[in-house]
């Protein structure tokens, strides 16, 4: 039975902002305040979504949050109608306000971390939404994102969804943007590779000193137990504490993954030697010639690779065997970066071409192509019991870009999210779009 890796995109939400919201995270925090325009941002995402369907990629759609999220800020003591909690939050903490309209949702690596159902011990393809509590402004999201998981992979005889974590500092999980999968094929059982930033419990293990470490490895080992994965299908490493305080804040920053293959930063990891050797080892068992290929630090430096988003990059399996390298614009605009992918892609190794795409509006906001896309695997029976209004083709393309074009404002300030005009606005544009995508009352202004 044929299988695929799927990429579902976040979908850019109307109130994209740049508020500045990510400590550790340098772009989100060296555009703080300027303007962002929605519309550009929701545009540019979908025309990547585009174009990995037009090389013949599976690609579906994840829709985004409602924003501002006035039960939050109710939850924290505004009252009254939803346009007085807006106007409260306003008057009396603004930066409340900022965090409740933001749109980080887009960046749907972080929505859930996916194992499919080669490797997990009831055949189904389990997700598990990310409590994203190291982050007030994500913390609020995984209510949402469960029920939009759930519209889209409804079918339980092929999928199963767990509930967050629980919302607590030991067990910060930030989902797919930690976790990366490896195998001969999508189809058959592989190796869950997941990365987490400090230990909760065991003193033994480092921690960085200037920007917090968001996962935990007793987060990652939970999620795995959840899954069913099997100790055999599954290899723990511990990120760089030093690359973290230099802004790596999820590995998807620092090293990418797909098949067989291992694109990391020389820097990316503690004990890199013994972790690539146990990769090597338990692929083995599974009929997998696993290969990595370490950048190292004299040629690409690890503040370039955060700069230009090197990592942060989609690594596609193409019907020749061969990988394609997606990339920001930010890649060719670095020299030492632009001139190492020149080198890489002339080796003729495993990688052996690079597209580079335009999200400058996403990595304002510090968030590149890997950031915008969570991967799911699947064969063709659960491909057919994924729900079809998310899966994009050419009139979906259309009728989205409609939509946006219809909806979405072409600027944002900090100023206009008290504007309760906007709430509104968005309302009006998901309640559209929950009919577009067919994924029924998802929302909480559907529910309630």
């Amino acid at each position: 039975m044929k299988s695929f890796e799927v990429n579902f995109d976040g979908l850019v939400g109307p109130t994209h902002n740049y508020g500045g919201l990510s400590f550790g995270n340098v772009a989100s925090q060296s555009n703080s305040q300027q303007a962002s325009n929605p519309k550009e941002a929701a545009l540019q995402g979908l025309e990547k979504m585009k174009a990995l369907m037009d090389m013949g990629f599976v690609q579906g759609v994840l829709a985004p949050q409602e924003r501002p999220d006035v039960a939050a800020l109710r939850s924290l003591g505004f009252a009254g109608t939803d346009a007085q909690v807006i106007e409260r939050a306003a008057k009396e903490a603004m930066p409340l306000l900022v965090a409740s309209c933001s749109a980080s949702s887009m960046w749907v690596a972080n929505a859930a971390t996916v194992s499919p159902s080669a490797d997990t011990a009831d055949g189904r393809v389990h997700f598990t939404a990310a409590n994203l509590n190291c982050k007030y402004h994500r913390s609020i999201e995984h209510p949402t994102t469960s029920r939009v998981l759930g519209a889209m992979f409804a079918d339980q005889e092929h999928f199963a969804h767990h509930a967050a974590l629980p919302a607590v500092a030991q067990f910060g999980d930030e989902g797919a943007a930690n976790h990366t999968r490896f195998c001969r094929d999508y189809g058959e059982a592989g190796v869950e590779f997941f990365v987490f930033g400090r230990s909760a419990f065991d003193s033994r293990y480092p921690a960085p000193q200037k920007y917090p470490a968001r996962q935990t490895l007793e987060a990652s080992q939970a999620v795995a137990r959840l899954h069913g994965l099997s100790e055999e299908g599954v290899v723990f490493a511990q990120q760089n504490p030093a690359v973290i305080d230099q802004g790596v804040f999820h590995n998807d920053v620092i090293a990418v993954g797909n098949g067989e293959l291992l694109f990391h930063h020389q820097d990316a990891f503690l004990n890199t030697e013994q972790m690539l050797a146990e990769l090597q080892a338990k692929l083995a068992t599974r009929g997998a010639n696993f290969q990595s290929i370490s950048v190292p630090r004299d040629q690409v430096a690890v503040e370039d690779a955060v700069r230009s988003y090197l990592f942060n990059s989609q690594l596609l399996s193409r019907a020749d065997g061969s990988m394609l390298l997606i990339v920001p614009e930010e890649c060719r605009a670095n020299p030492r970066v632009w001139q190492y992918l020149q080198g890489l892609t002339a080796a003729g190794g495993p990688i052996r071409e690079v597209k580079v795409f335009d999200l400058k509006q996403s990595m304002q906001n510090g968030g590149g192509p890997a950031c915008l896309r969570l991967r799911v695997a699947l064969n063709e029976t659960e491909l057919a019991a994924v729900n079809p209004g998310v899966i994009m083709t050419p009139a979906l393309y259309d009728t989205l870009t409609v939509w946006v074009n219809k909806h979405y404002r072409d600027a944002l300030r900090e100023s206009d999210l008290a504007d309760p005009q906007l709430l509104l606005e968005c309302r009006t544009a998901l309640d559209e779009l929950t009919q577009i995508l067919k994924l029924g009352a998802v929302y909480p202004f559907q529910i309630n």
